[in-house]
């Protein structure tokens, strides 16, 4: 079952998803050539502090493995559930930030690819299709839409740009808790999966590579680099469905698609 939320529910959503992007925001502006990825995961620890919120990742269980990170935190190959270390960020980098909070029981979700300084033309064009192909996911989220025409508007913009989507690691439903049903692949066939509902809470987040779509785990048995080594890009939002459009909960700027 997809949860749907009351309008209580929602508005108690906003505001995780706002925070949540707030702090999305301000751990961004840190990201430069010299810091480490533990510096920028410790001062993401300090703006929760002050929000009042918790990680959604901190401590997060999966089998015998503990996340240990306040934010996952990826660095050019690496495409999801990097943990902050003495690792410094450098000239050129692509890094993903990728942020979860609890604000009275609710799971704000969101992600983004900073660019440090410039970056080289396939870099650049990768950040900008992935960010594109969340958009266009978004656009035609709306009440009645099957959820397998939002999964293969990703890969078919991916695709169209000669890239590829990351297929082992998904998007989902996110509320009360951090992963909901349903998943949410960035791949898919129109017309399938079920209709999308009002009161739904979608986190969409394409992970798409430069080069083969073939992901591989590292030894920390949390952080994820693609197969062969090219650069992936993430980029994430928490989406509410409604009657009237798509709602972006977690937008970070003045206006937002509806």
């Amino acid at each position: 079952m997809i949860p749907i939320k009351s309008t209580k529910e929602v508005e108690k959503m906003r505001q995780s998803c706002r925070t949540a992007s707030d702090i999305l925001d301000r751990v961004s502006e840190l990201i430069r050539p010299g810091i480490t990825t533990k510096e920028v995961d410790e001062a993401a620890a300090d703006f929760m502090n002050e929000a009042k919120v918790k990680s959604a990742f901190l401590g997060y269980r999966l089998g015998h493995r503990i996340f240990p990170g306040n934010i996952c935190i990826s660095l050019n190959d690496e495409v999801v559930h990097g943990i902050g270390s003495q690792r410094r960020i450098q000239y050129g980098d692509i890094v993903k930030l990728d942020i979860g909070v609890i604000q009275e029981g609710w799971v704000g979700d969101t992600a983004t690819t900073v660019p440090v300084g410039i970056v080289d033309e396939r870099t650049d064009q990768l950040l900008r299709v992935t960010e594109k192909a969340l958009d266009c996911a978004i656009n035609i989220a709306g009440e009645g839409v099957r959820l397998g025409d939002i999964c293969a508007e990703i890969e078919d913009e991916a695709a169209r740009n000669g890239f590829s989507v990351v297929r082992e690691f998904v998007g989902h439903g996110v509320g009360r808790k951090l992963h909901e049903e349903p998943q949410i692949p960035n791949y898919g066939r129109r017309g399938s999966g079920p209709k999308l509902k009002s009161g739904m809470t979608l986190a969409i987040e394409p992970m798409i590579n430069i080069g083969s779509a073939e992901v591989r785990l590292l030894d920390d048995g949390w952080t994820v680099r693609t197969a062969d080594g090219t650069r992936s890009a993430h980029f994430e939002h928490t989406v509410l469905i409604t009657k009237d459009g798509p709602e972006i909960l977690t937008w970070r700027g003045k206006t937002q698609l509806k």
